[in-house]
């Protein structure tokens, strides 16, 4: 089935009722394995069992970027392709990708107290994944403060891609600019610098956080498309004129 064919929502709606309880699954089953590996992973010789938060913050971490990415294209896809299910994905994405961004913000703080001296710090990889919280944040407050479905749309799709800059300041900021954050250590020239006892685990986590990701993501927008198809039978029942008793 094309992205052509995808454009038709009952298409879609279809797909999504056969993948879901597979995705479900596969989902559910990564992520056990993938906590079962992480509570069993040694402790670090420096962190000790503090360093176990990163199989939860890493992740978060990478999709909190890789939702925005998922949203940008969407964007390009209500803006340029005029795709019908674009902006659809899009407003779907958007508080999961919020819910991901807050758990690095969280988890990163917890990491960060025992490593640091400090919860937070003002320095360009903390504040940077801020601002794209708050740009999560700003984008559905945005949908729900414009009444017309395609206002909405375009407005939503232009701040995504102006908020696109912000993807990789927070990727290089760590080489820009001296943080108290850990420069990259698994996606690098060079090959990862962790030992396979974490990285292992690590990586099990990322597919298990991108399956969930993608399992909410096609449930969401099929509850989006089945609200906005409530929402146009009620304007249809509302426009009609009543006929007398």
């Amino acid at each position: 089935m094309t992205l052509i064919e995808l454009a038709n929502p009952s298409r879609f709606l279809a797909l999504a009722s056969r993948v879901l309880p597979w995705l479900v699954a596969a989902t559910v089953i990564v992520l056990a394995i993938g906590l079962y590996q992480s509570a069993t992973a040694p402790d670090d010789y420096q962190q000790g069992a503090t360093v176990k938060i990163m199989f939860i913050h890493v992740p978060n971490a990478w999709l909190s970027m890789f939702v925005w990415a998922v949203m940008s294209v969407s964007a390009l896809g209500t803006l340029v392709w005029r795709h019908p299910l674009a902006d659809v994905a899009q407003k779907a994405a958007a508080p999961i990708g919020a819910a991901f961004t807050f758990l690095a913000l969280v988890t990163g703080s917890l990491w960060g107290r025992p490593m640091w001296g400090t919860y937070w710090e003002w320095d360009a990889r903390l504040t940077s994944v801020l601002i794209l919280f708050l740009m999560y944040l700003g984008l559905m407050a945005l949908w729900r403060a414009v009444d017309d479905p395609s206002r909405a749309a375009r407005a939503a799709a232009v701040l995504t891609l102006v908020g696109a800059i912000n993807i990789p300041i927070i990727k290089f900021s760590v080489d820009w600019w001296n943080t108290l954050h850990q420069g990259e250590s698994v996606f690098r020239m060079g090959g990862p610098t962790l030992d396979r006892a974490f990285l292992i685990p690590l990586m099990v986590m990322a597919v298990g956080f991108t399956l969930l990701f993608v399992t909410l993501h096609i449930a969401a927008m099929r509850n989006e498309i089945l609200r906005r198809r409530i929402r146009s039978l009620q304007m249809l029942q509302a426009g009609k004129p009543r006929t007398a008793a």
